[in-house]
């Protein structure tokens, strides 16, 4: 293939590709306008201000950064290693592997005395 042919083949590709983006970010802006009239009828319906949805917002966003969850003490401990599993959401493969051995999950219960 031709130099000239190659260029004049990708300028088209990327000026095509330039009007795909354009005709997205249109249909983007035609698809949130309602919701964002929606979300403005309800603030005024209900009394909230920006400042009320800005601290929400913000604080959704901390909560998104720090994984969604808040920090839970552990409740559980691999005396091998000294990892630690909160007790929530899947359980660590450490406890996985104890219990398909036939130990108990409550072998690594950390006591409460240790905690204080």
């Amino acid at each position: 293939m031709p130099l000239e042919h190659f260029t004049a083949e990708k300028e088209k590709i990327e000026k095509e590709i330039q009007k795909l983006q354009r005709k997205m970010r249109s249909i983007k802006t035609r698809q949130r306008r309602p919701v964002m009239n929606t979300i403005v009828r309800s603030m005024i319906e209900y009394e909230i201000t920006p400042a009320e949805i800005e601290r929400l917002y913000n604080r959704q966003i901390e909560r998104a950064k720090a994984g969604g969850t808040s920090k839970l003490p552990p409740r559980y401990k691999n005396p091998e290693t000294g990892v630690t599993w909160s007790g929530r959401g899947r359980p660590p493969k450490w406890i996985v592997e104890a219990e398909a051995q036939g130990r108990s999950r409550d072998e690594f219960l950390i006591e409460k005395s240790a905690k204080k």
